[in-house]
Formats: structure tokens, C-alpha cells, sequence
């Protein structure tokens, strides 16, 4: 769509030039393929080109002489999942957002901001957003849903998996046990957190056993479909790699450590691989239409990467078998997260009451190994590491300064595994 609005721009001559600007280096160079197919036209920034793709990131290092471009010719600049860039003012804008609005908003012809997730988790204004009085609702000028996206055979239908289970021992520091018929009481009434559940082994085995035989039969029609993991960590990777492997199954390992990490996702697009696991580095954006069944292992749990991650597997292509599945386990923010998909935009994000400061939480530390805060919205904690990542990294090794740690629960699953399945956004076509 935006490669479509560029086209009738340069048509009718109101624009000289298209800058884009995306989270990620892989979003970035799949609009830099888009823009340079859809309008024939270079789309490098080098001399002839009729415009360019880059990161957030990159703003900051551009120069002076750059930004003058928007002064001396007429540039349309487009802003992908630009709610990662936040503020009204610079008193209250992120680095991304103060870039945008003291180089760009008044000094760029035109400006086309998308998102698929348009809100903060941290509800700090989107940059350049239009918010209503009184209760300070963000008013987009058009909204494309997956409602919409879905009859126009868009997206997939997805179906969301919620594993839980029916007797769950929990013993504590003082070797008392109790027993619990869900996750949700578990969590709700003991110290067991969810980070314990996602590293428990007989919980893995099972959440990747049954994603894998769903993955399976849609291979019977779609030999070239594909699984997603979104694991925690890169320990966490390395254990789901390991028990993907005692279950038969090879999977693909992407982490930021990876030098060549771009260049693995690039190949896995096409490939015939069956599964990849990433920490964060196939998030949104990331265009791999072949992938339908996705497991969610992070334990990240805010609403905004909750879709971003269900978006991962929601792209048609031109497969027979177009079903789309989505695993996580029932720890209650996610299963509120699935019964509330029908909505555009959860009503609590839509307020805008107060400005937050940007703040990192450490919470549940657990034992024995340290990690760090969970940011809500995944901006750059150190631009320069993270030039290709729309996720902070996430490592073991993190320093928690002073921190006390406590001992964790011990956690067994010694009843039924069950599935809680909900089918979002219902259509009658």
C-alpha cells in the first residue's frame, strides 16, 4: 500500500524523493525489495535512485547535509511500525521519536505512518499521532483490520492454542507441596512464575509435540510450510533446540549473537526448512508467508508483542492449505490477550492519561539464572548492537547489580495436558 501511494505521488509529480524508515534491517531491506519491484524504479539511495530504506536506528547518524534533503525537495517519508517511535514533544519523545520530530515533521512534503500494533504498552503517544479529547483517543486517517484483512483472503484465520493442565504440583522452599488444576491458580496463588513453566521440560515436550504434528498435517497439503518458536533467551533457544531434537525434529537456531543472523532469515524465507527459533529476531515485520504454525515461549507479555507475534503467521500465500496456529500456554494475560483479538485496539491502550516515563521493571527474578527487564516496547537499548534486532538482547549473562534472588517453586505437571482453543476474528464468508 505505501509502495502504491509513492507510485501516485511520483505519477502526478507532487513528490521528488521516498525516504522509509523501519525497527528492524530485515523489514528495512524487504521495503526496499517492495518499493524497488512495485514501482520499477532503483531504490538504494545511490545516485539515480528515486529513494532509499533504513532503520530507525540510522537517524541518529545522519548528517546534516542529509536532512537538508527534505528542505530543498519534496520527499515523501514513510514511518513502518512506527509505534516504536514515541512523543508529542521532544521534552517527552524516545531517541526514535525526537529524530522524526525535529528532522522530519514539518519539513517533509508528505508523511505515511503505518503500524499493525498502533500503541504503546507504556502508553506514551505515538510520534506524529492525532489524539481525540477527552479520553484522548488515537484517531488514524484509515484503518485496514484483520477483520477485513481476512475476508479479503489477506491474512489467515488464526487459531489460538492454550495449553494447561489439570494437576500441577507446586512445592516450595520449605518442601511443602500443594496441588492446583490450572496454571492460573497456580500462578495466581503460589511464587511460581512464568519464566519456571516456560523452561519445565515436560511442558515444552508437549507444547512443541503437538505444534509439530499441526505442522505436520498442513506439510501433507503445503510441503513448504514452516514453525515459528519465539523462545526467552538464547539458553532458552538452546533447550527447546535440544528437545526438538529428542523428538525427532530439526529446527533452525537465529539469535542477535549471529553475525550472519539477516542472512539466515533471508535463506529460511525460501528454504524448505520446517522450523526456526528465534529470540526476537523474527518479529514484526518480518515477511515469511510460508510460516503457519508459531509457538509463543517468550515471556514477554504484553498485548503489543502478543499480535506482533500472531502476525508472524497470519500472511497468505498461494498454498492449498491456508490454516494458521498459534501455541502458548494459559498463563492469564495471554488468554485474556486471545479472547480480546477481536478488537483493533484493546480499549485500556487507547488511553492516553498521563505521560509515563520510559522505565525498565525487573520482575520474579528467579533462580539460578539471572535475566533481564522484559521491555514492553523493544527500543534501542544500545543503538549500536542493535541496528539489526527489534528486540533488546536478551542475555543470560546480564548484570542485576545488588539484586537478592529467591528460590524458586519446584514445579511437576502430573496431569492431563489439555487445549483451550480459540478461533479469532470469526467471519461469516
Amino acid at each position: 500500500m505505501a509502495a502504491e501511494v509513492a507510485k501516485r505521488l511520483l505519477e502526478t509529480k507532487e513528490i521528488d524523493f521516498i525516504l522509509c524508515f523501519s525497527p528492524s534491517k530485515t523489514v528495512s531491506l524487504s521495503l526496499q525489495s517492495t518499493f524497488n519491484w512495485y514501482l520499477d524504479e532503483q531504490f538504494d539511495g545511490m545516485m539515480g535512485s528515486v529513494g532509499r530504506s533504513m532503520t530507525y536506528q540510522n537517524m541518529a547518524f545522519l548528517n546534516k547535509a542529509f536532512w537538508q534533503l527534505l528542505s530543498n525537495h519534496r520527499v515523501l517519508v514513510v514511518f513502518d511500525e512506527v509505534h516504536h517511535c514515541a512523543g508529542h514533544t521532544l521534552e517527552n519523545a524516545n531517541s526514535w521519536g525526537a529524530e522524526i520530530l525535529s528532522k522530519v515533521k514539518d519539513h517533509a512534503a508528505f508523511t505515511l505512518s503505518l503500524s499493525g500494533t498502533p500503541w504503546r504498552s507504556n502508553q506514551m503517544p505515538i510520534v506524529l499521532g492525532r489524539y481525540i479529547e477527552p479520553d484522548f483517543t488515537l484517531e488514524c486517517d484509515y484503518v485496514y483490520g484483520v477483520k477485513e484483512a481476512i475476508v479479503d483472503k489477506v491474512c489467515r484465520q488464526p487459531t489460538l492454542v492454550l495449553m494447561d493442565n489439570n494437576e500441577i504440583q507446586i512445592t516450595d522452599s520449605n518442601a511443602q507441596t500443594s496441588t492446583y488444576q490450572s496454571l492460573q491458580a497456580a500462578i495466581d496463588e503460589t511464587n511460581c512464575n512464568y519464566q519456571s513453566i516456560l523452561h519445565n521440560l515436560s511442558a515444552l515436550v508437549q507444547i512443541l509435540t503437538r505444534a509439530n504434528q499441526t505442522l505436520d498435517r498442513i506439510r501433507q497439503a503445503n510441503p513448504n510450510a514452516a514453525g515459528l518458536v519465539v523462545a526467552s533467551s538464547i539458553a532458552h533457544a538452546e533447550l527447546i533446540q535440544q528437545q526438538m531434537s529428542l523428538i525427532g525434529v530439526h529446527a533452525v537456531l537465529v539469535t542477535y549473537r549471529d553475525p550472519n543472523a539477516a542472512q539466515v532469515i533471508e535463506a529460511f524465507k525460501t528454504n524448505c526448512s520446517k522450523w526456526i527459533i528465534s529470540i526476537g529476531m523474527i518479529s514484526e515485520g518480518t515477511d515469511i508467508p510460508r510460516l503457519q504454525v508459531c509457538c509463543h515461549l517468550s515471556r514477554v507479555k504484553t498485548e503489543l508483542y502478543f499480535r506482533q507475534v500472531l502476525g508472524r503467521i497470519l500472511r497468505r500465500n498461494e498454498d492449498r492449505n491456508q490454516e494458521a496456529w498459534l501455541y502458548t500456554f494459559a498463563e492469564p494475560n495471554l488468554v485474556e490477550f486471545a479472547h480480546r483479538l477481536e478488537q483493533e485496539i484493546p480499549v485500556p491502550n487507547l488511553i492516553l492519561k498521563e505521560q509515563f516515563q520510559v522505565s525498565l521493571e525487573i520482575e520474579h527474578l528467579e533462580q539460578p539464572t539471572p535475566y533481564p527487564p522484559a521491555s514492553s516496547d523493544f527500543e534501542s537499548i544500545n543503538s549500536s548492537q542493535t541496528s539489526e534486532l527489534t528486540d533488546p538482547p536478551q542475555d543470560e549473562t546480564w548484570a542485576l547489580g545488588s539484586f537478592q534472588f529467591q528460590t524458586e517453586p519446584k514445579i511437576d505437571f502430573n496431569g492431563d495436558f489439555r487445549e483451550r482453543v480459540v478461533e479469532a476474528y470469526n467471519s461469516p464468508f
